[in-house]
């Protein structure tokens, strides 16, 4: 039943997505790979992962090709008397120099993909995403000082609002398409994790301190993610919705956002979120 609901959902949105032009990043059933890329950070991980993938590949192959060589050049019957070498310096150095070489090379562009993701450029737009059990609130300090919590809608709620079920939320977090955004996350009560993988983020949200991330979405749309640390008995209730839209769009939507979110600016004012 979760499957088939899930699949119709996607199947709507999908489909939403191709008439309108925008994307919905979400998970699919038996969906292979991840989610494509929809910021700069996402683009240099797939593509690092790509050539991870190629050098893992060409070492199972060339260690399946020495393996099968061995079995047929050294077995009994090709090698009756069998050799008594036991110290060879060149393959000793070979097998020991190649392997640093090869982790070498990996570790350049590794070490290029982490600065790239942990220095962050100036901001457009700046979020702070409070992660709490279990729900998440969300607060624009720069443009309009207002908060708001995120929860989780219902399958009645999803089904009425044409979202995904158990991805959808009451209030999704908007912002602009090709604009640096800043995340800054922290824990009210246990440890979450903001993440949405098509924007290659993934960020914990620890109780006491601020940790920053950023991305830069690269096309308009609605973006899934969820909490990515086991905070309790709901952590599997605890998605994020990132609505990105124009600039025209998201300078629409704080006006409204001010107005609806007004009594929240209050320290501690708490909203409740709504059943439909």
């Amino acid at each position: 039943m979760f499957l088939r609901k899930t699949a119709i959902g996607a199947a709507v949105l999908s489909a939403v997505a191709g008439w309108t032009g925008s994307a919905v990043a979400a998970p699919q059933n038996w969906q292979l790979g991840m989610q494509a890329a929809a910021s700069p950070v996402m683009s240099q991980i797939e593509d690092f992962h790509r050539l991870l993938l190629y050098i893992i590949t060409a070492i199972c192959l060339f260690v399946l090709a020495l393996l099968v060589w061995v079995m047929i050049r050294y077995n009994q019957r090709a090698n009756p008397v069998s050799s008594k070498t036991h110290h060879n310096t060149l393959l000793e150095v070979a097998w020991t120099g190649i392997p640093v070489i090869i982790l070498v090379l990996i570790a350049i562009p590794s070490f290029r993909l982490l600065y790239f993701e942990a220095e962050i450029p100036k901001p457009d737009v700046t979020i702070q995403a409070i992660g709490k059990q279990w729900f998440w609130t969300y607060v624009y300090p720069k443009d309009g000082n207002f908060q708001f919590d995120s929860y989780m809608l219902s399958d009645a709620a999803a089904a009425k609002a044409g979202e995904l079920r158990l991805l959808g939320v009451d209030n999704a977090v908007y912002v602009p398409v090709n604009k640096v955004v800043e995340i800054d996350t922290t824990g009210a009560d246990v440890i979450h994790s903001w993440a949405v993988p098509a924007f290659g983020v993934k960020m914990d949200a620890i109780p006491g301190r601020i940790n920053r991330t950023w991305f830069k979405a690269t096309k308009t749309g609605t973006y899934y993610g969820e909490c990515s640390e086991l905070c309790g008995a709901n952590h599997a209730f605890m998605p994020i919705e990132v609505k990105v839209v124009t600039q025209a769009e998201y300078e629409a939507w704080l006006v409204k956002a001010k107005k609806k979110f007004a009594a929240n600016e209050m320290p501690g004012a708490v909203r409740v979120a709504a059943d439909n």
